[in-house]
């Protein structure tokens, strides 16, 4: 099952994808997590909209973590002159820089001017994990869907730390929907793009990921609770634009694009001001 959010008299309500054009409310009314905690009620309304009728959101609005693995991917560690890490680099993004499809990627250039891109798979968390096995943690999982980890370079490597440079308004478009695990049980076996104005920039495999899903989430859940609607981003593939020759980073107009087998493409428009 693919779920999307949209905004209905500008609030936001859960549907389904019928097809990659047509959507069908649920009947229930509010976001996705309260969705989740209501207990997943799956009463659909008589209605079918089409996607030039209604807003897409990002699948979740406002999760309570964005919990992010960096050098995930070996051939990213190494193009980056970086060894293989040993377990997993966690970091955090804030909920703020949560956008949606086709929404604006948004910085001013007083603050950065080296934005960057990063393909990754998302984890939408769906039960509480605390301390679980591996061989158990797929079952905390609800969903997939599709990020980028955007990137201001200049913030993560002048600071030191990445929390500022990962977390402007916006750095965190999810989308465009999410799809259930019934419908998508192996995370690992998944075509993973990014295409930057229609030029492939990465391309990789979430198969060649050092951590896969069923570790990152054991590992995190022994650190500290996930809850239902908190966000893994799991990490991105070789070809990011700061270690290119030339680096290249995103510009105002530009039109980036992350693809995931089975899930869909992830759209989002630059406007730097």
């Amino acid at each position: 099952m693919k779920l999307v959010q949209f905004y209905r008299e500008k609030e936001l309500r859960v549907g389904v994808v019928e097809e990659e054009s047509r959507i069908r409310p649920l009947t229930f009314n509010g976001d996705f997590i309260a969705w989740l905690e209501a207990g997943r009620p799956a009463e659909a309304e008589d209605l079918s909209l089409t996607l030039d009728e209604i807003e897409l959101a990002p699948p979740v609005a406002r999760p309570g973590k964005i919990i992010a693995i960096g050098l995930n991917y070996l051939e990213h560690a190494l193009e980056g002159s970086m060894k293989k890490p040993k377990e997993p680099l966690v970091f955090a993004k804030f909920p703020n820089a949560v956008t949606g499809p086709e929404a604006e990627i948004q910085w001013s250039m007083q603050i950065t001017e080296k934005v960057d891109f990063e393909a990754e798979l998302v984890v939408v968390i769906g039960e509480r994990a605390c301390n679980v096995p591996e061989k158990e943690a797929l079952k905390k999982v609800f969903g997939y869907t599709c990020g980028n980890d955007v990137s201001a370079r200049d913030l993560q490597f002048g600071d030191k730390q990445w929390v500022r440079g990962k977390s402007l308004d916006t750095f965190a478009p999810i989308g465009p929907w999410l799809v259930t695990t019934d419908e998508l049980k192996n995370p690992q076996n998944l075509a993973i793009r990014a295409r930057l104005n229609g030029t492939l920039m990465q391309e990789s495999n979430t198969a060649n990921m050092i951590f896969p899903v069923a570790e990152l989430v054991s590992y995190l859940s022994r650190h500290f609770t996930l809850f239902p609607g908190d966000l893994i981003m799991t990490g991105t593939p070789s070809g990011v634009g700061v270690f290119r020759d030339p680096p290249v980073f995103m510009a105002d107009g530009d039109l980036i694009e992350i693809e995931i087998e089975k899930i869909g493409t992830l759209k989002n428009r630059c406007r730097v001001y």
